[in-house]
């Protein structure tokens, strides 16, 4: 009998022990990691009054802050094997409680990882808004909201499951990467499908799915030599996330002595010389909104931990790039850190910051090495940023049919004008809409003609293309008139009680109709050729100045030339060779891609109005 308590008492002693740690983030590491340091948040009720030794890691720093339930650890990686290792709490000297950490053998060539680059279509998805492969998750236990399709705004079930359904269609279509809104846990009561308001960083949004779920999606993209994008929130998290409940410090979040003041969203304080700092800081420091804490990136402590959990999701998910949300609203010193820790890392990783901004020179600022951040000596080390003046301009273009001095193409040349002020221009992301913006086939009123010469601009131009879900089978949105949940529709077929399903072609039954089928035909024929069209990858270049609103302009390689032709005048126009030998050189025969004919351009032809052509030059 006494025996037998003794062992109680034991179980009970560990019992209690284990529950002094509710957390350790993150949760394992891997041996093998360029950088040698690894600072281990551990959580639990009056942990700091513990000293801490780990067997057979040198640990160099413990940091306390005012908050007694955290601790941040500091060890020494280097040259410790892979395996497990025990962190002793120590009281009075002695070991009060142990809890096991694991450091796990890292994947051969992790740290030459090759990122998502020019050669790549970007497919962008809203995962809840997409398929749902799993019906049970829809709504959980562990999460307030519940899903409710007929409401706009709300949960509508798409998850991991469902993309992975999906992939073939992805693949069959010529995209070549997929990027996906965040799919981290957001418990927010209200409005949580878009995921960007996240409640923990450690764990995959139970209504997406499992952690394993999002590794195994890497996998099967892998398989189809598909690449993986995470979306990923630096800038703020979630007002339910269990640490903004109980902060390490105050300085983990911005604080305002009236609790909650909003952005002024002005990002040009960031760089201007004449700002005031007050309006630097209402940039920098504001919130973005009231259910969306700002994070303190000047904090080390905040900073190292999202460096370290980037890191953790590329090495443990397996990915091949990361796209930043609102990387312009960061302390700009701190996401500098932040991008070149991830960097260092992973050296031929690709990152790619929303740099929402309406002129050249303050979107290059962003770019790694750019000459115009070097002014104020600063250098964000962000490989990528998105190109929004060319999205402005895609905007309206094509709805401006008679061309003026600054009416229809000559916008698409004057944008591509000011690619000088880019250290890397073959390395911007090219849209013609996302998450975030109006449906291009809304602003078109469902124009194929149009689509077809916008997404021949965004697919031959320099740098990476990104197409939206949906716009390669017509869908429409305004968010302008009926808010968010319009431009972010349910992909018709991703439920199984859809009535209908544009994942299968016109001839199967219930498959999309003919219009659809038209934009998703044209779609996968210019996305498949691109595949292998090297003089679009990294070729150089060539425009002309675009005449009566015909607009041409060559990618061209010492081997290989492509020349691209877009009319977007009411009327049919005469090319005149003459005018362009200076691309065609010595090239007598064009195929276009699009339509599969010869074209002899050693002669005047026609370009029929409101269409494009693609020509391999042979």
């Amino acid at each position: 009998m006494k025996s037998k308590l003794i062992v109680l008492l034991a179980w009970c002693f560990i019992a209690v022990a284990h529950a002094q740690v509710e957390k350790i983030e993150p949760p394992f590491w891997w041996s093998g990691m360029q950088h040698n340091e690894l600072q281990l948040m551990c959580y639990g009720k009056d942990i700091a009054k513990y000293d801490v030794e780990i067997e057979g890691i040198e640990v160099s720093d413990i940091i306390k802050t005012e908050n007694p339930n955290y601790l941040f650890i500091t060890v020494i990686t280097k040259d410790v094997k892979a395996g497990k290792v025990s962190i002793n709490f120590k009281e009075n000297n002695k070991i009060v409680f142990s809890q096991p950490y694991e450091l796990k053998p890292r994947k051969e060539n992790s740290a030459q990882r090759k990122g998502f680059d020019s050669s790549d279509v970007i497919y962008l998805i809203m995962p809840d808004r997409f398929a749902n492969g799993n019906s049970k998750n829809d709504s959980h236990p562990d999460t307030v909201e519940k899903a409710d399709r007929s409401n706009p705004g709300g949960r509508h079930g798409g998850d991991i499951e469902g993309v992975i359904e999906h992939l073939d269609y992805l693949d069959d279509l010529g995209a070549t990467a997929l990027w996906s809104t965040p799919l981290l846990e957001d418990n927010e009561p209200t409005y949580s499908y878009h995921t960007y308001a996240q409640s923990d960083m450690y764990k995959i949004d139970p209504r997406f799915g499992t952690n394993e779920d999002y590794k195994r999606l890497a996998t099967e993209m892998h398989k189809r030599d598909m690449k993986l994008i995470m979306d990923y929130v630096t800038n703020h998290w979630g007002s339910k996330h269990w640490m903004i409940k109980d902060l390490p410090t105050k300085q983990w979040i911005h604080q305002w002595p009236e609790g909650f003041r909003r952005s002024n969203y002005r990002m040009t304080t960031q760089f201007d010389n004449n700002a005031s700092a007050i309006d630097s800081k209402g940039c920098m420091d504001g919130w973005f909104d009231t259910t969306m804490p700002d994070m303190n990136q000047s904090n080390p402590l905040l900073l190292n931990y999202i460096i370290q959990n980037a890191i953790w999701w590329i090495e443990y998910a397996d990915l091949d790039g990361l796209r930043v949300d609102t990387y312009s609203y960061n302390d700009k010193e701190g996401i500098a850190k932040w991008t070149k820790s991830i960097m260092d890392e992973y050296p031929n990783f690709n990152i790619v910051g929303e740099v929402w901004m309406h002129d050249q020179a303050q979107m290059a600022y962003w770019q790694k090495d750019s000459k115009i951040g070097a002014i104020d000596g600063y250098n964000s080390y962000l490989p990528s940023v998105m190109d929004f003046t060319l999205h402005d301009a895609i905007t309206v273009i094509f709805n401006e049919d008679e061309d003026s001095w600054n009416k229809g193409m000559i916008k698409a040349y004057d944008n591509f004008t000011n690619d000088f002020l880019y250290p890397d221009i073959n390395n911007i992301l090219l849209f013609p809409g996302n998450h975030d913006t109006n449906r291009i086939n809304e602003i078109y009123q469902s124009d194929i003609n149009k689509y077809k010469m916008a997404m021949t601009l965004i697919l031959t131009t320099r740098g990476i293309p990104q197409i939206y879900y949906g716009d390669e089978i017509g869908m429409l949105g305004n968010r302008d008139q009926k808010g968010d949940g319009d431009i972010r529709r349910d992909f018709p077929g991703g439920w199984k009680q859809d009535t209908q399903n544009a994942f299968v072609n016109s001839d199967s039954q219930n498959g999309r109709t003919n219009d659809q089928e038209a934009y998703h035909a044209f779609t996968k024929k210019v996305l498949n050729w691109r595949k292998d069209a090297q003089a679009i990858h990294t070729g150089k270049l060539l425009q002309f100045i675009p005449f009566d609103n015909v607009y041409v302009y060559f990618r061209y390689t010492k081997e290989k030339s492509v020349m691209v032709l877009i009319n977007n005048n009411t009327k049919d126009q005469k090319i005149d060779v003459d005018r362009f030998k200076e691309g065609i050189k010595n090239h007598k025969l064009g195929t276009d891609i699009i339509t599969d004919t010869n074209i002899d351009i050693t002669e005047p032809f026609i370009l029929k109005s409101k269409t494009s052509m693609i020509l391999e030059l042979k």
